[in-house]
């Protein structure tokens, strides 16, 4: 309504759309949602995790605000399409605003022609950690920490299967549903993204 206001009187859309002009009114006042602030940043980095069989590569993406996982992909190569299967996987689930703002470390994955095409294609801001600074990244690379200090450092995966089942599980039963996060309130990302909704 607000970008059409110019070409039609607020009381001919307010009437066409079925709402009241006061709540319209009320709603240009009001903070964006918590909901709207998520998925206005999301964060991604690659990690590896030791096997028997040699190692598992896991790409992973977070939304800043939520610190849900909303991307993730493993492999037993480290190539542009860990991180592109992770990035797909986001995409697909979240749907995410224009500009949201992407961001890495500077790996060669993500500055891959192929990632930044698949970026621009939906029109998400890149955005890299400046050289040397790895503070940049800290909260990908929290989550990195936590998942190896619950999971990872307490078993022993012999096969590739074996650790994708886990950390599957880790994440979307543990992790997104029953662990609590100090920076959501102590709530899960679950629970913070239904609240906000």
């Amino acid at each position: 309504m607000k970008t059409l206001a110019d070409q039609y009187p607020v009381s001919d859309a307010c009437r066409a759309l079925d709402i009241s002009r006061s709540g319209y009114y009320a709603w240009l006042q009001r903070s964006p949602s918590k909901r709207a602030v998520s998925e206005q940043v999301w964060v991604s980095d690659i990690t590896y995790v030791p096997k028997e069989e040699g190692w598992l590569y896991l790409a992973g993406i977070v939304d800043a605000c939520s610190r849900r996982v909303v991307g993730c992909a493993m492999s037993d190569r480290l190539t542009t399409e860990l991180p592109l299967d992770a990035l797909r996987m986001a995409l697909t689930h979240r749907r995410p605003p224009r500009g949201l703002v992407h961001h890495s470390d500077r790996g060669s994955q993500y500055a891959s022609q192929a990632y930044r095409e698949v970026l621009d294609r939906w029109r998400l801001k890149p955005s890299m950690s400046r050289k040397g600074n790895c503070y940049d990244n800290a909260m990908m690379v929290s989550f990195w920490a936590t998942l190896k200090k619950e999971l990872i450092y307490r078993v022993r995966f012999s096969t590739r299967a074996e650790a994708y089942r886990s950390i599957v599980e880790y994440i979307e039963v543990f992790y997104h549903r029953v662990r609590l996060h100090s920076s959501l309130g102590y709530r899960s990302p679950v629970d913070f993204e239904t609240m906000s909704n």
